[in-house]
């Protein structure tokens, strides 16, 4: 088979992919809430392998892709100020707000800086007494306690000139959100490995009985996507809705203890809105009021700014599984990595830009033309 020869395990992949093939009866559909997991099964080719009947949809699994727009045009207001030193991951960078990006407000004077972890951001504001240094806080479960053990560290030190720009969001609820949706077709999930790291599982098994789909947590590799892939199509073969873990070698049940409690000690939980998605509740992090004095939204009021997004970016549609990218008119034509209309498509994470990387597709395909050499062997009646 195609791409196989390319995994670290190619003959336990060939006998993966042959068990999903005998326990296939009838068509599925899958969401993997991870944007590296995303970007994996397009980079291993794993789409194409699978029985004609399965299909994979792409969520709200990149922290990027979701930050909303407005917060993106306030953190380009604090870049731009003279006294801010401005800190952000690389990702951030390039991702279209409703005019610019932080790349261009760099361009024109701000100090913007990457740094690799939050605690570059204190560092640098011990280093600059006379600036206020502001760390772009964006991330789902994985990196919240490292931006909580910078707001603490920054306490400790007594940094006046330190402060975040908030934006953490929480799996569960966006996975609550896409299954409460009138809309919704997703019926089982890849539940995503590095967050349940840090969170364990135990909150799944609420959702997998509430709304009965299976959820199984997975790794990275090729293989641990494919079995994760053959456990969730497992269970939903035989009826069963429960949580597995298939990422046993990271993650356990109840996660990071210590990880839980400094985000708990630095964080509440709070609504959240989404890009995409509007605002979920209890979807989110804020500081919590002993920190508050750390929120750069407290320190520099932006007033209320209020932004439409492009009404030719269906960015939203990709994020809620309503859509693959190929089905979008732009992609890889009017939208591409050099000239992106939203953040998926410029995002290490995001599913656009997966697609236009490694969907091996004609960019202006429509989904129903994805694969078509696809083996008729493989589809399942």
């Amino acid at each position: 088979m195609k791409y196989l020869d390319e995994y670290r395990d190619p003959e336990l992949a060939r006998r993966l992919l042959e068990t999903i093939t005998r326990t296939v009866s009838r068509p599925w559909t899958l969401m993997e809430v991870c944007g590296g997991q995303t970007h994996n099964l397009l980079r291993s080719g794993i789409e194409s392998l699978l029985p004609v009947g399965v299909r994979l949809v792409h969520g709200p699994g990149c922290p990027v892709c979701v930050t909303p727009l407005e917060l993106i045009d306030r953190a380009q207001v604090l870049a731009a100020r003279p006294e801010v030193l401005f800190c952000s991951f690389g990702d951030m960078l390039r991702v279209p707000g409703s005019q610019t990006d932080l790349l261009h407000v760099r361009a024109q004077g701000g100090d913007v800086r990457v740094v690799y972890a939050p605690l570059d951001a204190v560092r640098i504001a011990q280093e600059n007494p006379t600036r206020q240094v502001v760390f772009f806080a964006v991330g789902f479960e994985t990196t919240a306690p490292a931006t909580a053990l910078a707001v603490w560290q920054a306490r400790q030190l007594g940094l006046t000139n330190f402060s975040m720009l908030v934006s953490h969001v929480l799996v569960p609820p966006a996975m609550e959100a896409i299954l409460s949706s009138p809309g919704n077709r997703v019926q089982g999930f890849l539940a995503a490995g590095h967050v349940c790291t840090v969170m364990g599982f135990e909150q799944y098994h609420a959702l997998a009985e509430r709304f009965r789909v299976p959820i199984v947590v997975t790794g990275f590799e090729p293989v641990d996507l494919l079995e994760g892939i053959w456990m969730t199509l497992r269970q939903l073969e035989e009826g069963r809705h429960e949580v597995e873990n298939q990422y046993v070698r990271a993650v356990q049940r109840a996660g990071n203890r210590r990880a839980q409690e400094i985000v708990a000690e630095v964080y509440e939980i709070c609504d959240r809105p989404w890009r995409g998605l509007g605002v979920i509740p209890r979807s989110g992090l804020r500081l919590r009021a002993a920190f508050r004095s750390y929120d750069a939204e407290q320190r520099f009021p932006l007033g209320n700014l209020t932004v439409i997004e492009p009404p030719e970016c269906r960015s939203g549609e990709v994020l809620q599984g309503l859509l693959r990218p190929p089905e979008c008119s732009a992609f890889g034509t009017r939208c591409t990595p050099d000239h992106p209309l939203g953040a998926p498509m410029v995002s290490s994470e995001g599913a656009c830009a997966a697609y236009y990387h490694y969907g091996r597709v004609n960019h202006a395909e429509p989904t129903e033309s994805l694969h078509p050499a696809r083996n008729d062997r493989h589809h399942v009646g």
